[in-house]
């Protein structure tokens, strides 16, 4: 099945919820759940894969492979992170054509200064001058091979420079051609909502976290504040890692006689759930089919 765009989809949910997938399984699974399109982010990616902090240490090569992986497993459209490009324009010109082989359909490029990259956009950081943001931007939209292929403005300006800085770089990307505009780093109701009166009526992303101090809102309400796509970039692994962490820690106490392991309630609904993600099914009947075909006279 042709693995449709993400303009393909924008207009049949609105606003389009995306969780963030960090491997295959967990992309799997969300197309399993009946999402039309899911979001890779580099810091999610970069923990299960590598276990790295998404501070910088990787590059072009790191993220293609790790996003091949993804897109191998599931016909859903994406969005993916492409930090600041992994470079200058060339590098932006070289990393759009990679994505797009590999079926990216659409990819947010930052202006934070990599050499001091931040993993959360609040925390300050630094981003590099309006005029090499907006030259790598015009690379990406000059290359593309598809007007399809989505290309988002993130700033990150918000946490080093203010939330005014932000929109004015927001205006720009999308005044040069961006398909869509993120301000990443907003956790207030307030911020989020005058940015969403700001833009609205273009393609605008919000970012929905569940740290402490930042807005919890629904969908619904992002989107009647102007935003048409939501993501959820760290649901999925910090839930992950949790359950993950909690279970070791427990086997290890029964290991060491400080406590007991009790068998899982539902293991064989999970088990169920694990076998129809990774489809079992599909498999064995390649190889009932591959004995049948041996066995013909």
């Amino acid at each position: 099945m042709k693995r449709k765009s993400i303009r393909d989809i924008l207009d049949s949910e609105r606003p389009l919820v995306t969780p963030l997938a960090h491997d295959a399984l967990s992309a799997r699974l969300i197309a399993q759940a009946g999402f039309r399109a899911f979001t890779v982010g580099g810091s999610a990616l970069l923990a299960a894969r590598h276990a790295y902090p998404d501070i910088g240490l990787i590059g072009l090569t790191d993220m293609v492979e790790g996003l091949g992986t993804l897109a191998a497993a599931t016909d859903l459209p994406f969005l993916a992170d492409a930090d600041d490009g992994y470079g200058d324009v060339k590098a932006v010109a070289r990393l759009v054509q990679a994505y797009e082989r590999i079926g990216v359909g659409g990819l947010l490029l930052e202006d934070q200064d990599r050499d001091r990259k931040q993993q959360r956009a609040d925390h300050g950081g630094a981003v590099v001058d309006l005029s090499v943001i907006e030259g790598k931007l015009r690379a990406a939209l000059a290359v593309r091979g598809t007007p399809d292929t989505f290309i988002i403005g993130r700033t990150d300006a918000f946490g080093a420079l203010g939330l005014d800085e932000a929109m004015r770089r927001a205006e720009r990307f999308l005044k040069i051609g961006c398909d869509g505009i993120f301000i990443a780093g907003l956790k207030r109701a307030e911020d989020l909502a005058r940015v969403g009166m700001a833009f609205k009526g273009a393609y605008l992303s919000a970012a929905m976290f569940e740290t402490e101090g930042s807005a919890w809102l629904t969908p619904q309400e992002l989107g009647d504040m102007g935003y048409r796509h939501i993501s959820y970039p760290a649901t999925l692994i910090f839930r992950a890692v949790s359950v993950m962490a909690q279970t070791l820690s427990h086997l290890r106490e029964a290991s060491l006689g400080r406590g007991s392991f009790s068998r899982m309630d539902g293991a064989e609904a999970a088990r169920a759930l694990l076998d129809d993600a990774v489809r079992v099914k599909d498999w064995r009947a390649y190889e009932a089919h591959g004995l049948a075909q041996s066995e013909t006279p």
